[in-house]
Order: structure tokens, then C-alpha cells, then sequence
């Protein structure tokens, strides 16, 4: 009876601290707990699931597991701009949008600055595929510092396990533009798509859960032949970098980017079950950082006038190198291009940063899409903002 008395009493404490803890919790982590998924599966989560996992994914128990990409002490500096004149109702356009956080920085001046979601400056959001563009930023980096010697390497130079399979003859460069040839399923409605699945794949004991799929893939066209878009070869990407650099792809990431542009706050970037970078995914960062690396990569990919990448890697990088079926359109190296110069970093729910160089024009967006890769008419309101801003720019008087 005396243990059963302290039991109660201890679990009485408990939901008294329990209770008291919760109402001293700030309404992001409150929002984060009252819809917490219990899932890995975050293709399928609800829409307030991913209101609130999308600014916290790496606090999630159940995809807890992140490497930190450290900051420098000194920000890139994003000063204020005159307030940009729009056509549009800019609070209408986010709440279409679904917005979490909308920026636009011109000529190095931030000059729109707005959140929704209950989002806030100081948050994190997840990048989904934006982070694509960012690791194949770190191949050109590792070419320039000499731990990989050209993009026509092969990728089992630096990993030899997929000897053998339908990779044997794909180069660096035909990962980058997704022309490997290899079979993949990128359908993120569909549970049995490749995407999907290889979360949940088991691999062979001491391999890679992602060479461990991938390695068992059927070729369906000769490399450099077809393009199709495939997240496993971007993650692979990254196995390739943190193979011929020997350090984690957050901390080439942080050597080479975070601390020398400018990042102000560490980022964090999500593990696979056998603890490397999912370098296709889910880096999470601060919104006016997804900014800064915009305004690095529209400076030439350059930190005190010394590019990190090869002379000329840049330009190929950010121009069409393989045709994507829609006109006007095209596919460079993890970046997606544009006929007029432009090109763009894109995530699945409405993740962005977009490059105009010749107007000198860098926009942020971070959102929940309710329809995902699948929402068109949230797609083509964005590209209608887009025109918007570069119109409301073209029409700005000279001085």
C-alpha cells in the first residue's frame, strides 16, 4: 500500500510539472507537441503535422538524429532596403502560399520581409530539396580543393561498393544532372515509390542504406540520355563528397560556406540510419541564411573576392545542361534553369530560393503547401510573384 501511495503521489507530481511545463513552453514548441507525427513517413503526414515538424524536424524523437553546420562570428549583413512596391496583395499571396517566411533581397538590400505559420526570424525551417542545390555547391567546392578530380570521374572511384551494379559507368557529372540512366520512382503520392521506400529499406550489415538500394537498381537508358529526377542520386552525391573530402557534409558545408559567406546562425542537417547527411533533403536553416547563401551564390559563389568553386563551374552549374521537357526550362547541376538567365533552388512544399542575376535579385520562400509537388496552382502563383518583383524592379526609377 506504501509503494502504491508513492506512486500515485510521484505521478500526481509529475502531471503537475507536467502541466506547469507545458504552459511555460513558447506556442512553436506547444504547436510541435500537440501534433507531434509518430511516423518517419513525413510524405504522408497531415497538413498541421507539418505545420508544426517543418520548423523543428530536427527536434522530431522520431528523425531526431542531425549534424550541425556551425556559423561564423561574423553575419553577411542583410540591411534594409526601401520597401518594395508591389501590384499585389502581398498578405493574400502568402496566405495562398501557405507561407512561412516570403524575403526578397535586391542588390544586396533586404526590401520584403515577411512571416507567416506563426514563424518568426529566429526559427529554422526545413529545405527539403532546396537543399539539393547546396550539395552540389560542395562538388564543385571538393573539385576546386582537389579531393575530387573532375566531374567525368566515375562514382565508383570514391565508392567502390557500386561496382558492379547499374552504376559502374556513371560520371560525377551525370549524377549532378540526373541523367544516370538508372531506373528510380520520384512519385510522392505513390507509398511504393522509390522515395518512399528506400527509408524504410534494411541494408547489408557495414553498407550504406542508400548504396545498399541504390546498388540494386535496373538501368533503363544509357547515362547522359535521359533525364529523371531522382532524390537517391542527390543523397549519393553526398556520400561521394564526405568520401573524397573525409569529413561530414555538414562541416565541409560549414568550412566552406557557413562561416566564410556569412551564415548567422548554425544550421542543422538530418542523418540517415547509418549516419550520413541525407544531402537530397532536409538541411534546416534560419530564412534570412537560405538569403544570405542566395546572395553568396549570385556573388559568384566568392568569399573575399576568392571563389571556392572552379573558374567557369558556377556558370555551367546554373545554366540548362540537359533539356527537362518544358519549354524554356531546364536542368544544370541541382539547379533547376530558366530561358532569361534565372535559376532556382526548389523543395517539395514550397521551398525556394531564387537567382536573378541580371537584376541582381535573391527570393526566399519557406512554406507548407497543402498540395506538395502536386500543387500547381501554388506553383504558378510563385512564378507569377516572381514576375512581379522582377517587373516592379525593371519599372523602379535610375538614379
Amino acid at each position: 500500500m506504501k509503494i502504491k501511495k508513492i506512486a500515485l503521489g510521484l505521478a500526481a507530481a509529475l502531471l503537475l510539472a507536467g502541466v506547469a511545463g507545458w504552459f511555460s513552453l513558447d506556442r512553436e514548441t506547444r504547436g510541435l507537441l500537440a501534433t507531434l507525427p509518430t511516423n518517419k513517413d513525413l510524405l504522408f503526414w497531415s497538413q498541421p503535422q507539418r505545420d508544426a515538424a517543418f520548423r523543428a524536424l530536427d527536434r522530431l524523437p522520431v528523425l531526431a538524429r542531425s549534424r550541425v553546420v556551425q556559423a561564423g562570428a561574423a553575419p553577411m549583413p542583410l540591411p534594409a532596403g526601401a520597401p518594395l512596391k508591389l501590384p499585389l496583395d502581398v498578405d493574400a499571396y502568402m496566405a495562398g502560399q501557405r507561407s512561412a517566411a516570403l524575403l526578397v533581397v535586391h542588390d544586396g538590400k533586404l526590401r520584403l520581409e515577411r512571416y507567416g505559420l506563426g514563424f518568426d526570424g529566429n526559427g529554422r525551417w526545413t529545405s527539403f530539396s532546396v537543399a539539393k542545390s547546396m550539395t552540389s555547391t560542395l562538388v564543385g567546392a571538393a573539385i576546386r580543393d582537389g579531393h575530387l578530380r573532375s566531374m567525368d570521374d566515375k562514382l565508383t572511384d570514391y565508392i567502390p561498393e557500386m561496382k558492379g551494379s547499374a552504376y559502374d559507368v556513371v560520371s560525377v557529372r551525370q549524377l549532378l544532372t540526373m541523367t544516370s540512366g538508372v531506373r528510380w520512382n520520384e512519385d510522392y503520392a505513390d507509398p511504393n515509390s522509390d522515395v518512399a521506400r528506400f527509408n524504410n529499406h534494411k541494408p547489408e550489415e557495414g553498407v550504406d542504406a542508400l548504396v545498399s538500394y541504390l546498388r540494386k537498381l535496373p538501368r533503363e537508358a544509357a547515362p547522359g540520355t535521359r533525364w529523371n529526377y531522382s532524390t537517391g542520386e542527390t543523397n549519393l552525391v553526398g556520400i561521394l563528397v564526405s568520401r573524397a573530402t573525409g569529413k561530414p557534409l555538414a562541416s565541409y558545408l560549414s568550412e566552406k560556406i557557413w562561416r566564410p559567406a556569412g551564415m548567422e546562425q548554425q544550421a542543422t542537417w538530418l542523418l540517415s540510419r547509418t549516419g550520413q547527411e541525407i544531402s537530397g533533403c532536409c538541411l534546416q536553416a534560419a530564412s534570412r541564411d537560405f538569403a544570405r547563401f542566395g546572395q553568396f551564390i549570385l556573388q559568384g559563389a566568392r568569399v573575399n573576392g576568392q571563389a571556392i568553386v572552379p573558374d567557369g563551374w558556377l556558370a555551367e552549374a546554373t545554366t540548362e545542361r540537359i533539356g527537362i521537357g518544358q519549354p524554356g526550362r531546364g536542368y544544370g547541376y541541382q539547379w533547376w534553369t530558366f530561358a532569361d538567365g534565372s535559376f532556382t533552388a526548389v523543395g517539395i512544399f514550397g521551398q525556394a530560393i531564387f537567382i536573378d542575376p541580371r537584376r541582381k535579385l535573391v527570393i526566399v520562400s519557406n512554406a507548407n503547401w497543402a498540395g506538395g509537388a502536386r500543387d500547381q496552382r501554388a506553383k504558378d502563383a510563385r512564378e507569377g510573384f516572381y514576375q512581379a518583383v522582377q517587373k516592379a524592379i525593371d519599372e523602379e526609377p535610375r538614379h
